[in-house]
C-alpha cells in the first residue's frame, strides 16, 4: 500500500503524456485530447469523492523526481503544440511519429480546422497551468535547493510568470487574505478583472521585493543579479524558440497558451482565496484558505487542493500536508472550480453562502468587522444586506 502512495501521484505525468499524444496525434484527436482531461477531472473527482489520508512516506527524493519529471513533459508537451501550428516538420517530429506508429501526423496536421488548433491552445494553455505552475508552485518554495528553484523558475517561464517565485514566496504568504494581497480578490470582484489586477498587482508587488533584497545584498536594480529582469528573458527565450522552429506565427500561438497558462493560475488564485479577510495581527491559519480534498485533483496535482495546510505552514512538502476536512471549502475540485468561478452569476451564488458561512463559523472578533465592511462593498445584494 505504501507504493501506491508513491504511485498515485504519477496519474500528473500520466495526464501530460495524454495531453502529448493528442497533441501529435492532430486534427480532431486535439479536442479529444482536451475533452477528455476535463472529463477526467470533473467527472473523477465528482465520482471518486474525497481523499484524506495522510501517509508517512520514507524516500522523499522519489516526489522530488516526480516533481522534477515536469519540466520535461512541459517542454514535450509545448514542443508539440509548436510542431503542430508549424509549416514543414520541424525537428522532423513527423517523420519520427511516422516511423514508429505509422500515423500521418503530418497529412493530419496539415488538414486540421482551425478550430482544433484553438483546442490546442485550450489544452496546451492548460497543461501549462498544471504541468507547469503546479509542480513550480512546490519547487519555489524550497528556496534552500538550488536544482529545485532552477527547475520550478523554468516550468513558471512557459506562462511568463517566472516573478511568481519571488511575490507568491515572499509577498502573497506573508499577507494572504488581506487588502495587502495582489492574489487575494475582495468580495464581489468579477474573476476576469482579478486575472488583470492580480497580474499587475503581483508584478509590481515582485518588482519592489527584489529591488529591497538588490539593495540589501549590494547590487543595482539594472543588473544581472536582478531575478525578475532574468526571468522575463529566460521567457522570452522561449518565444523565440518557437519562432525559430515555426516562424512568427507559430510563436504567436505559443504566446497565446502562455497568457492562457498564466491567466488559470489567476482564476485559481481567485478560487483560493476569495472573499476571505484576516486580521494582519493574527498569524495565517487553515481557516484563512478554501480547501478541497477532491481524490482526483489532489492525486493528479501533488496535493495543490491541500491550500489550507500549505498557507498555514508553507515550508511543508506536498505529501505531508494534511487535509483539514473542517477548513473552508470550495465547490468541487480544481478544474470544477475553475469552470464555476469562469461563470460570475453562478460563481456568486454557489460562493456569497459560502462567504457569509466563513463569517458566521471561521471569523474571529476583528475578522468580522473585517467581513462587515468588505459586505458593504461587496454590491452583492445578501452581503451587503448581512453587513
Amino acid at each position: 500500500m505504501t507504493l501506491f502512495h508513491y504511485l498515485k501521484y504519477f496519474l500528473f505525468h500520466a495526464i501530460g503524456l495524454l495531453a502529448l499524444t493528442m497533441l501529435m496525434a492532430g486534427g480532431v484527436w486535439v479536442t479529444v485530447g482536451l475533452v477528455a482531461v476535463l472529463a477526467i477531472y470533473m467527472v473523477g473527482d465528482a465520482v471518486c469523492g474525497d481523499d484524506t489520508s495522510t501517509p508517512k512516506l520514507q524516500h522523499p527524493g522519489i516526489l522530488t523526481v516526480q516533481l522534477w519529471m515536469a519540466l520535461p513533459l512541459l517542454s514535450a508537451i509545448v514542443l508539440a503544440f509548436v510542431w503542430s501550428v508549424s509549416p514543414g516538420d520541424a525537428l522532423g517530429l513527423g517523420a519520427l511519429v511516422q516511423q514508429f506508429t505509422g500515423h500521418d501526423a503530418i497529412a493530419v496536421r496539415d488538414a486540421a480546422h482551425w478550430g482544433h488548433h484553438v483546442s490546442g491552445v485550450v489544452l496546451t494553455g492548460l497543461m501549462i497551468g498544471m504541468i507547469g505552475t503546479i509542480p513550480a508552485h512546490e519547487l519555489t518554495h524550497r528556496t534552500w535547493d538550488p536544482v529545485s528553484m532552477l527547475i520550478g523558475r523554468w516550468l513558471l517561464a512557459f506562462s511568463f510568470d517566472t516573478v511568481f517565485a519571488i511575490e507568491h514566496v515572499y509577498g502573497h504568504h506573508r499577507y494572504v487574505s488581506t487588502t495587502e494581497d495582489p492574489a487575494t480578490a475582495p468580495r464581489g470582484r468579477n474573476v476576469y478583472f482579478h486575472v488583470l489586477a492580480s497580474t499587475i498587482k503581483g508584478n509590481i508587488s515582485a518588482w519592489k521585493i527584489e529591488k529591497k533584497r538588490l539593495k540589501r545584498e549590494g547590487h543595482g536594480v539594472f543588473t544581472p543579479f536582478n531575478a525578475v529582469i532574468r526571468g522575463h528573458l529566460m521567457s522570452v527565450l522561449l518565444v523565440a524558440g518557437a519562432a525559430w522552429l515555426g516562424g512568427v506565427q507559430a510563436a504567436a500561438w505559443f504566446v497565446a497558451c502562455a497568457l492562457w497558462g498564466k491567466a488559470l493560475l489567476e482564476i485559481v488564485n481567485y478560487m483560493e482565496h476569495y472573499g476571505m479577510v484576516r486580521d494582519p495581527a493574527t498569524p495565517v491559519q487553515p481557516r484563512h484558505s478554501w480547501n478541497t480534498n477532491k481524490r482526483i485533483s489532489s492525486w493528479t496535482m501533488f496535493n495543490l487542493t491541500r491550500h489550507s495546510h500549505h498557507h498555514a505552514q508553507g515550508e511543508v512538502p506536498y505529501q505531508d500536508l494534511k487535509p483539514f476536512p473542517d477548513a473552508p471549502m470550495m465547490v468541487g475540485g480544481y478544474l470544477t472550480t475553475i469552470a464555476v468561478a469562469m461563470v460570475p452569476p453562478l460563481w456568486h451564488k454557489l460562493m456569497t453562502p459560502k462567504v457569509l458561512a466563513w463569517d458566521r463559523d471561521h471569523a474571529s472578533a476583528a475578522e468580522r468587522e473585517l467581513a462587515r465592511q468588505a459586505n458593504r462593498q461587496s454590491h452583492i445584494p445578501a452581503m451587503t444586506a448581512a453587513a
